[in-house]
């Protein structure tokens, strides 16, 4: 960033790159959708502050997994309108990211929860 970019002018840029990605990705909705009812089960299960920062840490890891993807796909779009087996590499890698991304954080979410559900 220059110094002739003040920090505090930087983040309508970052607030509307989330509403790009809400506007325009269903999976980023989606994962939205997932967090809220994974705090709000934190909330209901009265998860500790380690438990709550561990399913925090998860839902923000997918989330800028998925932001980092959106990006990802759009540059690749930019740059490779065609369908360029690298451009399909690209984004089928980054596609890979987000899913790996998204099964961690449920398996963290199950061992947190499964143990209050069960007991």
């Amino acid at each position: 960033m220059s110094s002739k970019h003040p920090i505090l002018k930087s983040f309508p840029y970052a607030f509307d790159g989330i509403k790009t990605a809400v506007k325009d990705e269903p999976n980023f909705r989606f994962h939205l959708v997932a967090a809220v009812i994974a705090i709000s089960m934190g909330v209901y299960f009265k998860l500790t502050a380690l438990e709550f920062a561990v399913l925090m840490i998860a839902i923000g890891f997918v989330v800028i997994i998925e932001l980092i993807n959106t990006m990802l796909e759009a540059l690749v779009d930019l740059v490779s309108p065609e369908i360029a087996q690298h451009a399909k590499i690209a984004k089928d890698v980054s596609a890979a990211a987000v899913l790996a991304s998204a099964v961690l954080s449920v398996v963290i979410g199950i061992l947190l929860f499964l143990p209050k559900i069960l007991s």
